[in-house]
């Protein structure tokens, strides 16, 4: 067919946007909104045929429009039910709030609140104030400040401690986290010069204290994250490397990243470093996340000594990457629970971990019974996730749904996603694996059903 003649196929965008196909698609959305979208759809047509590429027939033109307005109204996170039996899930949001969290924020995001307003003296006041206190009581900081995430309270305390100065890491320290996230690029953008010490595996406290200089601006402790160095290995506690910096008068940095308040070692897992701790030890500042191992929503924490902060909150990127007053109202919600002794009944990843193996033996017995096809438990691992106690993992049972032959797993698994609300599981040897520790119980009957759907149909 001649490309005049292939351009002459083109509808309009009156006669596109007045197909059935479409007008269901775009119902509830702007007339103009959808006749720019046409637009440019046609747009997009019109050049592919100028490459030589066919005409579509226009009931195909209609629906692919119509899958484009879908899929622009759908846009925007999804409520997902997480099998996997990875506790803090950070593709899947890591932490679950708690009710009490869910209630704060809700009412804060719904109206006005004294977010910035002494309500007594009718005077400007700080959102930071209604963290402060509480971070303090927890932590035996002098002084707490939050930020939107613990990247930013890295990159503010570096910025505002030690631009154009020297920071010293240990070798062994300079790590890259999810998303690309290297502590030299932050320290480079800082505007502090990396002086790396040690080996990757052994660094002594003597090798810091050698390369101190005039313009030495911080000693900077990382929490390694999602990976763990053993055997033939050694490196600096932070109550050695306290003790240097008060020496030399030089201010000692803890990045933390999960910030753990409670003793992990007391639920069956390995020891995660805790801000209360690092204090104790005589940490100048200490920093950590609000939605991993807390429970809460994404925040960067730093709690410390009292002058250091105030000149942190005194700088301008403090303002740039402060948080809103429904993450504050989040944030102090979770604490609260802290500080009444209720983080393991009221914070959703805190009972997720410290739930009885036979508890989960029971539910999970109960799921392959009611699925049937097969299914049947096993002992298996759950992982705590989000770069915290890596190697470390809770012994739980998981339900095992073997594929029959001519059935791919990851096809199974794909109908579980595409399911509503989507389900997320794990593959392992052409079978569906699933964890109900990382299942909250309300969501049981939801599971078994979107099992026995995709069960059915994929063996249809």
């Amino acid at each position: 067919m001649a490309p005049s003649t292939q351009f002459r196929r083109l509808p309009s965008v009156d006669r596109l946007i007045s197909a059935p196909a479409v007008r269901h698609a775009a119902e509830g959305c702007l007339h103009e909104v959808i006749v720019e979208m046409a637009r440019r759809y046609l747009e997009e047509i019109r050049s592919a045929l100028a490459r030589g590429n066919p005409c579509p027939p226009f009931e195909a033109l209609a629906e692919a429009f119509a899958s484009r307005i879908r899929s622009l109204t759908a846009l925007g996170p999804r409520p997902v039910i997480n099998a996997t039996g990875v506790i803090i899930h950070t593709n899947l949001g890591r932490a679950p709030l708690s009710d009490a969290a869910i209630t704060a924020m809700t009412e804060a995001a719904r109206g006005y609140n004294n977010l910035e307003i002494d309500l007594e003296s009718g005077k400007r006041g700080s959102r930071n104030v209604h963290v402060e206190s509480i971070l303090c009581q927890l932590t035996g900081a002098e002084a707490a400040l939050v930020v939107n995430n613990n990247a930013s309270a890295v990159l503010l305390a570096l910025t505002a401690l030690a631009k154009r100065k020297e920071v010293i890491v240990s070798r062994g320290h300079a790590v890259e986290i999810g998303g690309k996230f290297r502590i030299p690029d932050v320290m480079r953008q800082s505007g502090a010069k990396l002086v790396e010490v040690g080996t990757t595996n052994r660094t002594y406290i003597a090798d810091y204290e050698q390369a101190i200089t005039p313009r030495t601006g911080a000693l900077l402790r990382v929490h390694s994250s999602n990976f763990r160095i053993i055997g033939f290995a050694e490196e600096v506690t932070i109550e050695e490397l306290a003790k240097l910096g008060k020496k030399h008068g030089i201010p000692v940095l803890d990045d933390l990243g999960s910030g753990c308040l409670l003793d992990t070692a007391a639920f069956g897992l390995g020891k995660e470093p805790r801000p209360q701790e690092s204090i104790a030890a005589g940490a100048d500042l200490a920093m950590f996340s609000g939605d991993k191992l807390l429970g809460g929503p994404q925040a960067g924490i730093i709690v410390g000594q009292k002058a250091l902060v105030e000149k942190l909150k005194r700088h301008p990127l403090t303002r740039a990457g402060r948080i809103d007053k429904v993450r504050v109202a989040g944030l102090s919600a979770t604490l609260i629970h802290y500080l009444r002794g209720e983080a393991t009944e009221k914070i959703p990843i805190w009972r997720m971990i410290a739930t009885p193996l036979d508890a989960l033996e029971q539910r999970a017995e109960r799921w392959a019974r009611e699925i049937g096809y097969g299914a049947h438990t096993q002992p298996g691992e759950s992982a705590i996730g989000g770069g915290s106690l890596p190697g470390s993992t809770l012994p739980t049972r998981i339900v095992v749904i073997p594929m029959s032959r001519g059935t791919n797993a990851q096809d199974a698994a794909k109908l579980l996603r595409l399911h509503s609300p989507p389900v997320i599981a794990r593959v392992e040897r052409n079978a569906l694996v699933l964890d109900p520790r990382t299942v909250l119980e309300r969501e049981d009957e939801v599971v078994k059903e979107a099992l026995r759907r995709m069960l059915e149909e994929s063996q249809s």
